[in-house]
């Protein structure tokens, strides 16, 4: 099914939406075409990711345009707390996302944005960020008599809360929530740890994630003595949270009357936003195609666990904090596969490949594509731009040349390895 008819679908039936991270221009193309319904994106200023790479104007305005043409929605993050300078440049920001780049809405945490927001743009829809720590009916009720038309809830609020609050909210309000990717040990992100460690301001975009960082204890009198915090042999890990993982509980996820289903991760890879995206497309598809007989493929957790994570959880939607607080016990990272290189093109017998990390001839690569799923292909020879035979490819970003056991990919595959062989590589 494409993207389009994808969107009339959820237009006309109300199928609930799957919306993708896009970190910059390039992660953007890659989740629309892995089937992604809506995607949610940042300019240079007034978005809470300034690590990502994030979209000029003149990028944003492509980017959207090319959205669109695939009948994928554009969400445009505003959702800083904003100081006094912040709102000096607001206006014509406002005015540039709604009226030059066209964005589909906005997400907003504070108040002063969404006023400037109604009175410049007042015909853009306002979706409530995560930021401003909705956590029940009353509060969603008091942000769609201001003019919201969607509520991001807090990542604190569980699946029986929500259909409590689905029951006595409007139908025409809608409700997102996270369902997958890194969570925040700070309540809805609203955190200072890292404003007071490194001077980099987390709810103006800049955090430096200080909760993932190990800590000992120092003595005042022994200054050059520090003393390990440990919880258990391995250390502490008082603030590292689990990642959520909820592809096995999406129909209590879409029968708890949740509207869009988000996926974290704007500042992670673009194989990150590809595997997501999905295994959760599929998901959605696979419920509504038959709901009394969801199952979850195996593969979907299988591609999962192949991509940087942190041990997976249900987050808060079946604990409270205080029940569980989802504290990660490893303090690292799980399963990358390494990304050899996308493909660019097929033709004549020969796969276009963009090298991403090292990979040599006779390797055995997993594929990734937009739809389906075949076995690892073998490489039966690899060429360079100018057609000579090579056995490696070693410089970043080179344009090669494979022929494998399969004639063609389709455009945007990502081809991996997995970790038990090293080359000196980096994780996908």
């Amino acid at each position: 099914m494409s993207a389009s008819m994808r969107t009339v679908t959820l237009m006309s039936k109300g199928k609930v939406e799957v919306l993708s991270p896009a970190g910059d221009p390039y992660k953007l193309r890659t989740v629309v075409l892995y089937g992604a319904d809506a995607v949610y994106m940042s300019g240079k200023s007034f978005g809470l990711r300034t690590f990502s790479g994030n979209f000029t104007h003149e990028e944003m305005v492509e980017g959207i345009a090319f959205a669109h043409a695939h009948g994928v929605k554009c969400y445009v993050t505003m959702n800083i707390l904003a100081t006094e300078e912040d709102l000096k440049y607001l206006d014509d920001e406002i005015d540039f996302v709604a009226h030059v780049a066209k964005a589909d809405a906005v997400l907003v945490s504070d108040p002063g944005i969404f006023a400037r927001i109604r009175k410049v743009a007042p015909d853009l829809e306002i979706h409530i960020s995560t930021q401003a720590s909705v956590t029940n009916s009353g509060a969603c009720e008091f942000w769609q008599k201001q003019g919201a038309s969607r509520i991001v809830l807090a990542r604190e609020v569980s699946l029986r809360q929500i259909r409590q609050m689905r029951e006595v909210l409007d139908p025409d309000l809608q409700i997102e929530c996270f369902v997958h990717g890194a969570m925040c040990v700070a309540y809805s992100g609203r955190c200072l740890l890292s404003n007071y460690l490194t001077g980099r301001r987390s709810n103006g975009g800049a955090c430096a994630q200080p909760c993932r960082w190990g800590y000992s204890v120092i003595e005042e009198k022994r200054p050059d003595i520090a003393m390990p915090v440990e919880q258990d042999e391995r250390g502490t890990y008082i603030f590292g949270s689990k990642d959520i993982c909820m592809v096995e509980h999406v129909p209590e996820m879409i029968e708890s009357g949740i509207d869009s289903l988000k996926i974290e991760g704007r500042i992670k890879g673009a194989y990150y936003a590809a595997c997501a995206t999905k295994v959760y497309r599929e998901a959605v598809d696979r419920y509504y195609a038959d709901p009394g007989h969801y199952e979850v493929d195996p593969q979907w957790m299988y591609l999962l666990d192949k991509v940087v994570h942190r041990d997976y959880d249900t987050g808060f939607f079946y604990n409270s904090p205080a029940e569980d607080a989802k504290i990660d016990s490893s303090k690292s990272y799980n399963k990358p596969a390494f990304v050899v290189g996308v493909v660019e093109s097929s033709k004549d017998g020969l796969i276009k490949v963009t090298q991403k990390n090292k990979f040599y001839r006779g390797d055995v690569l997993n594929v990734l594509m937009p739809e389906g799923y075949i076995d690892p292909i073998t490489v039966e020879a690899l060429y360079d731009e100018n057609m000579n035979e090579i056995d490696s490819c070693p410089h970043p970003e080179m344009t090669v040349y494979i022929k494998a056991s399969v004639n063609e990919l389709p455009e945007m595959s990502f081809l991996s390895r997995d970790g038990d062989k090293d080359y000196g590589i980096l994780p996908g």
